[in-house]
């Protein structure tokens, strides 16, 4: 499966671009189960495996790490969110 990722704010820092697209391997079924294969791609995507200061959204709509990525699109990866 083809899937466009969106880096934000540290998380895109410590991989060195803003986003990418990838070719998930058929084991990869949830996000937590995505963020495991990309920490383990290397250096700069070490950050992944960092699953507590991690949130996601899925095609633009938040998501909990442990919902499926079947049929999506686009899944961007980003620290907590906060306002005021």
């Amino acid at each position: 499966m083809k899937l466009d990722l969106l880096y934000f704010s540290w998380v895109r820092e410590a991989v060195g671009h803003d986003g990418e697209v990838v070719e998930v391997p058929g084991d990869v079924a949830t996000v937590d189960d995505l963020l495991a294969w990309l920490a383990a791609r290397g250096e700069g995507y070490a950050v992944f495996a960092e699953t507590g200061r991690l949130r996601c959204a899925i095609d633009q709509t938040f998501a909990p790490l442990s919902t499926s990525i079947a049929g999506a699109r686009e899944v961007a990866i980003f620290p907590p969110v906060t306002g005021g």
